[in-house]
């Protein structure tokens, strides 16, 4: 993930930024068990391809996820054009190959892509331009690969949350309708596609730190959705009436959709 950025106002407070979007992503990333569900659905799905020559990781951040999925594969190719996430990767994944310019521009020269991903993506990218994104990440694939697309479940209890503050949807429905839409132009391209769910669930015991976590999600969102995010006492009354188990404790349910994209099959 990169760093959502947005304006200042009265109304409420300014998007994550730098330090404090790296301390609460960090914090996510302690409570939820985000990683091992996708790890295991990743890694199964990896080790049971017929040729892992190579794994394609589209906006991979710190390399977390392409360090698991990369073992799988004899070559790893990642686009990420954030300076301070490149350089990160650079530390968890040596051997990948890392291209700075975004996908729209990038050219990825390698052996075919066996598999392709761009995990929780989509966010950054303009709703115009997500077909063109897709569609430019499955030219680089083989011929009857895959590519998968990560987003929240835009029905989660996180999601909801966003929804609630910002009118934010993102939905990987509507990208497979769209595809499916434009699939006559690109009849050479885009071929089956099918939609998973992963359950996902950040828990904490910390009121604070819950809402800190509240408030990262809804920076990533925001998007210009609205130039300021809420006030603490407004988003801590939410995650009081809204995530707050019996033992005391908060717990944010974040589930997982995984649309994979086939390219076609040669003929």
């Amino acid at each position: 993930m990169g760093v959502a950025q947005g304006g200042t106002g009265p109304a409420g407070r300014p998007p994550m930024t730098g330090a404090a979007y790296r301390d609460a992503f960090a914090l996510f990333l302690a409570g939820t068990d985000e990683k091992r569900a996708t790890h295991a659905y990743l890694s199964d799905l990896a080790s049971e391809l017929p040729a892992r020559r190579t794994f394609l990781d589209v906006g991979p951040g710190d390399g977390t996820t392409t360090r698991c999925l990369g073992r799988y594969f004899e070559h790893t190719v990642c686009i990420e054009p954030s300076a301070h996430m490149r350089e990160l990767l650079r530390r968890n994944c040596p051997a990948a190959t890392v291209l700075s310019a975004p996908v729209l521009e990038a050219e990825v020269r390698s052996p075919p892509v066996d598999l392709a991903l761009l995990s929780h993506v989509l966010y950054y990218v303009p709703r115009p331009d997500w077909v063109p994104t897709v569609l430019r990440v499955l030219s680089w694939v083989e011929p009857g690969r895959e590519a998968l697309v990560v987003l929240q479940d835009p029905d989660n209890d996180c999601m909801r949350m966003v929804r609630h503050f910002t009118g934010a949807r993102f939905a990987l429905s509507e990208l497979a309708a769209d595809l499916r839409t434009s699939s006559a132009a690109h009849a050479d391209t885009v071929g089956a596609m099918r939609r998973m769910t992963l359950p996902a669930r950040y828990h904490s015991t910390s009121l604070a730190d819950t809402v800190t976590v509240a408030r990262f999600h809804l920076g990533v969102h925001i998007q210009g959705e609205r130039e300021t995010l809420p006030d603490s006492r407004e988003l801590e009354s939410y995650v009081r009436d809204h995530f707050a188990d019996p033992d005391g404790g908060y717990t944010i349910p974040h589930a997982h959709e995984v649309l994979h994209i086939e390219r076609v099959p040669a003929s």
